[in-house]
């Protein structure tokens, strides 16, 4: 490998606003986010489903209707 050609990497940490600290190596050094795997709802299993102006429901009622091919 080339030397002085490549970035440091420094010990760092990541704070989130829930609190939770991960320790890591990188090019940018400490810094702080708003949402992590920790707290984002996609990973805790706390999604909801929007169901934008009855979308879902629409959707239901007009394939409900078709009769299944023999």
């Amino acid at each position: 490998m080339k030397q002085g050609i490549h970035p440091n990497y420094v010990m760092s940490t990541i704070n989130c606003a829930c609190g939770s600290v991960v320790t890591t190596r990188s090019t940018r050094g400490s810094f702080t986010t708003d949402i992590c795997s920790a707290c984002h709802p996609f990973y805790t299993g706390k999604a909801k489903v929007m169901d934008v102006a009855g979308r879902v429901d629409r959707f239901r009622k007009k394939y409900a209707q078709t009769q299944k091919a023999t």
